[in-house]
């Protein structure tokens, strides 16, 4: 039981994080934020996007200088330095991915050696024929095995659903990322 207390608390841990990590910002089309900060790169941003936005629109600004047109040669390094400037988003999307889908897989396998612990505390009862003992005999084995499973599987399936939650926001925040950088290039 002490086990499946800790994946508990690490795979809560993991999913509130990249819960409070997946933040998009504001609801506005990638679209409108660059025209939005175009115009105005001193608002404040709540989040990746808002961020990328703001960062996009300054390497942009860093690479044409005040002419505001680019030629073929520019478009391709303003590609690149796009490329390298939003290169550290990448990372915090995808932090604890693999290890929440690591405690979803364990959780029920750990459920099922505490169902095997109980169900040897049964069979070792009914070996020694103490149907009444101070760990409960048949019953207390069975409730242990049957509690155990329970929790393996009321870990892992929350666990396995917000994270393929998250996971599908994370793959709409790097095709919003993808999206702002074909946009500055294009303009």
């Amino acid at each position: 039981m002490p086990p499946l207390i800790l994946l508990t608390t690490m795979l809560w841990y993991a999913l509130g994080y990249r819960y409070s990590i997946l933040k998009r910002g504001s609801k506005r089309s990638v679209r409108e934020l660059i025209d939005l900060y175009q115009i105005d790169s001193t608002r404040s941003t709540r989040g990746i996007v808002d961020q990328a936005v703001v960062r996009g629109v300054t390497v942009k600004r860093s690479c044409t200088g005040d002419q505001g047109n680019l030629g073929t040669g520019e478009v391709k390094n303003l590609r690149k330095y796009l490329d390298d400037s939003f290169s550290d988003f990448h990372t915090p999307l995808s932090k604890y991915s693999r290890f929440i889908k690591t405690i979803v897989m364990i959780a029920p396998i750990a459920g099922l050696l505490g169902t095997v612990t109980g169900m040897i505390e049964t069979f070792d009862s009914l070996a020694d024929m103490a149907l009444f003992t101070q760990t409960g005999g048949i019953a207390g084995g069975i409730s242990q095995a049957l509690f155990t499973t329970q929790m393996g599987l009321a870990i892992a399936i929350p666990g396995l659903i917000i994270e393929r939650i998250l996971n599908k926001k994370q793959r709409l925040l790097e095709m919003e990322l993808a999206q702002i950088k074909d946009i500055l290039c294009s303009e």
